[in-house]
């Protein structure tokens, strides 16, 4: 007899934040490497963007990605550069953040580089959307997402409002 699989497939935003990738730049390496590695949550990708860093630009196409998904993530934009904006147009949009994930992506990288303690990634809710913000460079966006990958279908289950103590999840006594 076979086993099926009942956890829904949850409907994935994924937005890459750049100046030269929304000026007409070729390729999008981080975005597909969050695209692909999405579809093995299970996910289906509903939305695909590229934004220029620009607040109003971001907020714009996060507003418009929360309002159909379960889950955004988004590429770009958490440096320090004048012109990494990402946190600052995302933070006003969430209910709530979820530090843990975002310090777990931090310490994770810190591991590989000193330069991982720049990165101002954001991780919160909207609504029962998670919203995930990932640095730029391929590399880091695989490291993040390793990070934290066990975390996600708990995460999105818990906003879907599965919020039942499965055995295998539960606290020890």
């Amino acid at each position: 007899m076979l086993a099926i699989d009942a956890t829904p497939a949850c409907r994935a935003a994924v937005i890459t934040v750049s100046d030269s990738r929304a000026a007409g730049r070729p390729g999008d390496a981080s975005g597909d490497v969050i695209a692909e590695r999405l579809l093995s949550l299970p996910a289906v990708i509903v939305q695909r963007n590229v934004v220029a860093d620009s607040v109003d630009q971001i907020r714009a196409v996060v507003r418009l990605a929360i309002s159909g998904a379960d889950l955004v993530v988004l590429t770009g934009g958490t440096g320090l550069g004048p012109r990494d904006v990402t946190p600052q147009a995302i933070e006003p949009l969430l209910d709530y953040q979820v530090p843990g994930l975002a310090e777990a992506m931090r310490h994770d990288g810190v591991q590989r580089t000193p330069h991982a303690m720049l990165s101002r990634q954001v991780v919160g809710v909207a609504g029962r959307c998670l919203v995930i913000s990932l640095p730029g460079s391929p590399r880091a966006v695989a490291q993040s997402l390793d990070s934290v990958w066990a975390a996600l279908p708990h995460a999105l289950a818990l906003l879907r409002g599965d919020t039942a103590h499965h055995p295998e999840q539960s606290p020890a006594s």
